[in-house]
């Protein structure tokens, strides 16, 4: 899209309108609704996790391997796209990646139409006419094997979301780091942050809409419209119900198709603004330079580029960037901090299901309506507030740190907002009422349940008149029942009688007693203080994004950032979900089995347990971190001074140069030259 002056005098507005307006506009927009959708398909993804869980029947570790299949798709090609994309046609590269993004999201949802439906345990009778007594407690003992074991056992479904969430990972690679360093070459500088920002907000704002409609779709049954949902005899709140899962990643795939379209019609490259010009240049010399080598790095030729050198100058290229200390610490600081970030997010939906004892559609509910816009809202003011006060390097890095450190501070209340263990016979309390068992008191089996052939494995849950519950009505040792469906009472529970109910108050309905009120009294302020830890914490998140954009030269950006994005999803993208789901199953107490044998999902976690846990590996790893922040701070005043140092010899010798220019194109030339041709100058802020 470049453009020429006429001879004649033409006003600026006319000049700027369509180059300068429409097409930083047109791609912002574009950027933007990339990052939306990318956001939006990434955040359904965590929405669904324990949906996932259920439906494939694994443990959270390998849930953790799933989600950190996206990096590993990064892993693949974000070097080189980073590099070789940067001299090749960005805006192109970009809706290359967004219909890759789109086909892995697609092959995501695959398995739910090539896998039978969704059968779960249950010794509830499907008869709706059925008012006759029926025993759950069976004659002989539970068949080991089911029909259709082999054919479910060949095959590992969520194989399919794994490589589809890899491809979805390689698809979102070009968008961050060519699009950021796109928007920084062609914005004016005092816009730059401001820009960054609200495309940073835009991906934040995507989420909400993610989880959303993570929320809608863990409401609906996953197999809606092929089963009558008289049948289906548990609520959203069970842990054996599993959400239309598949709904949401078909809907997440189409918008992300839609992402694509406008990059096809968007330049390679832009001139540069025209108030960046020196006003004493004419207008035939203002198209001079902007189309001189001198602006090589603000308006790239539409020349075919020469791979073979530019792989020359890979290797060279990445050992001066890495020769930058600063940018070294801060690749440590974020790595480190991102694993805390990326281990809370994926796990904190189901830390408030467990915790708070609340379905999976209203934990992502509340995530999407409350504790998003709250991080949206604190990255746009993070830019605001480098633009209204125009932060320099130093004061960007100290802004970062000192919000991040107060959000540490409120986050560590959340250790003292715990809830007790629900009351499960023969696990967390006795058959008698006792509560604190240890490991090796607890035994689902007792005197009152004795007389049945009961299956360990099973988890059927039963809630009795005394407020406890047994894991199956075969457990809570009931004899007879009455209705069907949704309204099937269990009658005749010894072990109900045994943990004090009153005299002829033997009987006990579907599901899990609910928890206490005061674990209900708490969640208020759970939420509260998770919204103003969140509001402050991401206030130095454009801060920290600019001050990792602007601590290296100019034509190392996009490697930088490339670079940066391949370490927090190398070192923290990939490892975070794996280790912190393994460390959550450690505290299950209750595990699942599959039909044809061997351990499936948890059924129930240790409260106390998972707490600890969660949090305390969450808030750890953000206090190492904070220990690097001090030699970081170290390292970025000794440059800067450094750098003030250099700006004042070269600025004596460039007025000296100056002074001896007598014509006035020559001085509009060296004018630019000086300002930008110098390839050891470092960008400020």
């Amino acid at each position: 899209v470049g453009y020429s002056y006429s001879k004649h005098s033409v006003s600026r507005k006319q000049c700027e309108c369509i180059p300068l307006r429409c097409y930083p506009i047109m791609f912002l927009s574009a950027l933007s609704f990339a990052y939306f959708a990318k956001a939006l398909s990434g955040s359904y993804m965590k929405s669904t996790i324990t949906q996932l869980e259920r439906r494939f029947d694994i443990p959270s570790y390998l849930i953790g391997i799933i989600d950190g299949s996206f990096e590993i798709g990064n892993l693949l090609v974000i070097a080189f796209v980073s590099y070789f994309g940067a001299k090749l046609h960005r805006p192109k590269i970009i809706a290359i990646g967004c219909v890759l993004m789109s086909f892995g999201t697609f092959l995501m949802a695959m398995p739910h139409f090539i896998i039978g439906r969704y059968k779960f345990e249950t010794s509830v009778r499907s008869s709706v006419n059925s008012t006759n007594n029926l025993s759950p407690c069976p004659a002989s003992s539970p068949e080991s094997t089911r029909a259709g074991c082999e054919r479910e056992s060949s095959v590992s479904m969520w194989i399919y979301v794994f490589l589809g969430n890899v491809l979805r990972g390689i698809g979102e690679t070009p968008v961050q780091p060519l699009g950021i360093s796109y928007i920084d070459d062609y914005a004016q500088s005092e816009n730059a942050a401001l820009y960054i920002g609200f495309v940073q907000t835009i991906s934040i704002i995507g989420p909400v809409f993610g989880y959303l409609l993570g929320s809608l779709c863990a409401k609906i049954y996953v197999d809606i419209g092929y089963v009558d949902m008289e049948s289906v005899t548990i609520n959203p709140g069970d842990a054996r119900w599993v959400g239309a899962w598949w709904l949401g990643y078909l809907i997440a795939g189409a918008i992300t198709l839609m992402s694509a379209v406008p990059f096809w019609f968007l330049p390679k490259s832009l001139p540069i603004p025209v108030d960046k010009h020196d006003t004493s240049c004419t207008p035939e010399q203002t198209r001079f330079i902007k189309d001189s080598p001198a602006m090589g790095h603000k308006f790239r030729p539409e020349e075919p580029a020469n791979l073979h050198e530019m792989a020359k100058e890979f290797v060279p290229t990445l050992k001066s960037l890495l020769g930058n200390p600063v940018y070294v610490i801060y690749l440590c600081v974020t790595v480190i901090q991102f694993n805390s970030l990326i281990g809370m997010v994926t796990y904190k939906p189901k830390y408030i299901e467990q915790h708070y004892a609340k379905s999976a559609s209203k934990a992502n509910f509340l995530m999407g309506m409350i504790n998003i816009p709250a991080v949206a809202l604190g990255m746009f003011s993070g830019g605001v507030i480098m633009k209204k006060f125009k932060l320099g390097v130093m004061e960007a890095a100290k802004f970062a740190f000192g919000t991040s450190l107060l959000g540490y501070f409120l986050s560590l209340f959340f250790l003292a907002m715990g809830c007790e263990n629900s009351k499960v016979a023969g696990i967390t309390v006795s058959y008698t009422g006792v509560e604190g068992l240890s490991s090796h008191e607890r035994s689902l089996f007792s005197d009152c349940n004795s007389g049945c052939l009961c299956s360990r494995r099973e988890w059927d849950p039963v809630c009795g008149e005394n407020g406890i519950t047994y894991v199956s009505p075969c457990l809570a040792g009931c004899t007879s029942s009455t209705g069907s469906g949704r309204n099937t009472v269990f009658d005749q529970c010894r072990c109900v009688a045994l943990a004090g109910s009153q005299p002829g108050n033997l009987t006990a309905s579907l599901g899990q007693c609910p928890h206490r009120d005061s674990c209900d009294r708490i969640f208020p302020y759970f939420l509260a203080l998770s919204v103003l830890s969140s509001f402050i914490i991401s206030l130095g998140g454009t801060p920290g994004f600019m001050l990792l954009i602007r601590c290296i030269k100019p034509e190392l950006k996009s490697l930088a950032l490339g670079i940066h994005t391949l370490a927090t999803r190398t070192l923290a993208g990939i490892p975070a979900p794996i280790y912190f789901g393994a460390v959550i199953d450690t505290t299950c107490l209750k595990w699942g089995y599959k039909k044809c044998g061997g351990r499936g999902a948890c059924r129930i976690y240790n409260t106390s347990g998972y707490r600890i846990v969660y949090l305390g590996l969450t808030l750890g790893l953000r206090t190492v971190s904070f220990f690097l922040c001090v030699l970081g701070f170290a390292l970025l005043k000794r440059q800067i001074k450094k750098e003030e140092k250099n700006a004042l010899t070269n600025g004596n010798a460039e007025l000296e140069s100056l002074r001896k220019e007598e014509n006035s194109s020559i001085h509009c030339e060296q004018f630019i030259l000086a300002l930008d041709c110098n390839p050891d100058r470092e960008t400020r802020l």
